[in-house]
């Protein structure tokens, strides 16, 4: 049989996954973040590295 994969075709495929730990807190925080933006948690983490990424270029 061939490998058929499900969903849209993408340039851009998420195939690293990555486990955290977080207190509670931080992940309410994620939580509050994840309702309001209308996005996936892993979104919310992924727009997060990018803004520090680009905070880290203006110094």
């Amino acid at each position: 049989m061939g490998e058929n994969k499900l969903g849209r075709p993408t340039d851009n495929p998420k195939d690293i996954v990555l486990k955290i730990r977080l207190d509670n807190d931080t992940s309410k925080k994620l939580e509050e973040c994840k309702e309001e933006m209308e996005v996936s948690k892993a979104e919310v983490v992924r727009q997060g590295i990018n803004k520090m990424h680009d905070d880290l270029k203006k110094k």
